[in-house]
């Protein structure tokens, strides 16, 4: 036992103590932190500056006032104050605390009146020519320049207003080249309500009567328990099921992997026959897979602190049942087991790391389809797949902590059937590799195939 023990020490501080480890593990949450609350704040969400004019034709006569109201800086400015506290609203209704939600979308400061569009609505005479209105467009123009230059032309016909025919016509706007996407969308949408606006008027119908009667206030739900009403977070409960599987799979995949190169890299420099010298095969591989699955929970440990670190900041610890970390540290010891055993069979049987995948193509394989089905299963928890996945390793641990982790837990018999088969599934896994290890790891020459590693497996001790 003390061998197997140095063999996992040194496995454990060899692969801790790699720059490329280190790096590795925290770039992953500095991406994520960066995702999360720097990009919504370095990315522009509404037009740039613009100084210039919108001219009209607007053979209705009823069209350009109200573009001109939609369109001034004070309007302008008040929607963007409006979006944003809609947005603030929704994050905390969906969050369930204004501290989370003030995090992720920033605070609400008003916005300043220098980066809102000046843009003046000029009425043209219903004879005026549009094509020399389109020759306008065509000259240069600075964004901020002070001559009113011309950004686009709106040609709206008397029958945008008026229905003749059966049918309204359709309004014409005329951009130039290279305007801004969103200038272009708030004009459109000035255009559209001023349009909408007069129809209404035309028909005796008030406009603001017809908003009032359309808004109708969603109220928060409220969520009834034993200790009484809450918010719902509905994002969260969300995001809280993939989190775990996520958190479960790269802390598997990462150490199990390293195991894999490590393995192969002993191999090809000769040393595990020194190795080999000092112990046996099966206590070789055994101090390896527990030396590697240290590091699987310096991973697991150091990721999931972080995000409970997270959850306490914003007091949403609730969220997260003690319950659902103990299986987490389960389905890691019995997942990290049954994938870490076939890692360390693929790299005893092979020198080179391009050996191995051929190899690892099942394996990987496997985890590719459970990166397919991880939203269907997280949104149906109880389908007759997702139940059914519960119970094949060596994906059985990851769809049931991701079906225990959602809003419908799976019952206690299923979690029992899915832990017992997972266990059976690690120490089969765990004797394969020791029979094809104590074969493999002295093999060398041309790489074997999947055939060759179950013939090795039937050879008797």
């Amino acid at each position: 036992m003390r061998k197997v023990f140095h063999v996992a020490v040194r496995e454990f501080i060899a692969t801790v103590t790699a720059r490329g480890f280190l790096f590795g593990i925290l770039l992953t949450p500095a991406i994520v932190l960066l995702m999360v609350f720097l990009l919504p704040r370095l990315t522009a969400k509404s037009a740039p500056r613009v100084d210039g004019t919108v001219a009209v034709v607007d053979l209705s006569g009823e069209v350009a006032a109200g573009l001109a109201r939609y369109l001034s800086p004070a309007a302008i400015r008040e929607r963007r104050l409006e979006e944003r506290r809609r947005l603030q609203e929704f994050a905390s209704s969906e969050i369930g605390d204004g501290a989370a939600a003030g995090a992720i979308i920033g605070p609400s400061p008003e916005v300043p009146p220098g980066e809102v569009p000046h843009i003046t609505v000029v009425a043209l005479p219903p004879d005026t020519n549009p094509e020399t209105e389109k020759e306008r467009l065509k000259l240069p123009f600075a964004p901020r320049s002070a001559d009113g230059a011309l950004l686009a032309v709106a040609l709206v016909p008397a029958g945008a207003v008026t229905r003749e025919g059966g049918r309204f016509e359709d309004y014409h706007l005329l951009v130039r080249d290279g305007l801004d996407d969103r200038l272009v969308d708030e004009m459109q949408a000035g255009l559209e309500d001023s349009i909408r606006g007069a129809r209404l008027r035309g028909s005796g119908i008030e406009p603001e009567l017809v908003a009032e009667l359309a808004r109708v206030e969603r109220p928060h739900p409220r969520v009834v328990t034993e200790e009484g009403e809450r918010r719902p977070n509905r994002v969260l409960n969300q995001i809280l099921p993939i989190s775990f599987m996520v958190l479960l799979l790269i802390s598997v995949l990462t150490s199990s992997s390293s195991l894999l190169t490590t393995t192969i890299e002993e191999k090809s420099n000769r040393i595990v026959e020194l190795l080999l010298s000092a112990l046996s095969s099966r206590q070789l591989m055994t101090g390896k897979i527990l030396g590697q699955m240290a590091v699987g929970l310096v991973i697991l440990v150091l990721y999931a602190g972080m995000g409970i670190a997270a959850l306490a900041s914003f007091t949403l610890t609730g969220l997260v049942d003690p319950v659902l970390l103990l299986f987490l540290l389960i389905f890691f010891v019995l997942s990290y087991f049954t994938v870490a055993a076939l890692m360390a069979a693929v790299g005893s049987a092979v020198s080179e790391l391009r050996d191995a995948q051929p190899l690892m193509t099942p394996i990987m394989t496997v985890f590719m389809v459970l990166w397919l089905l991880m939203i269907p299963i997280s949104s149906h928890p109880n389908s007759l797949m997702a139940v059914v996945l519960s119970f094949i390793p060596p994906i059985g641990s990851f769809v049931t902590l991701l079906r225990m982790a959602s809003n419908t837990p799976p019952p206690a018999w299923q979690v029992a059937l899915a832990v017992a088969a997972s266990a059976a599934g690690a120490c089969a896994s765990l004797w394969f590799a020791a029979k094809v290890f104590r074969v493999g790891v002295l093999m060398y020459g041309k790489p074997p195939t999947l055939r060759t590693l179950v013939r090795w497996a039937r050879i008797p001790d």
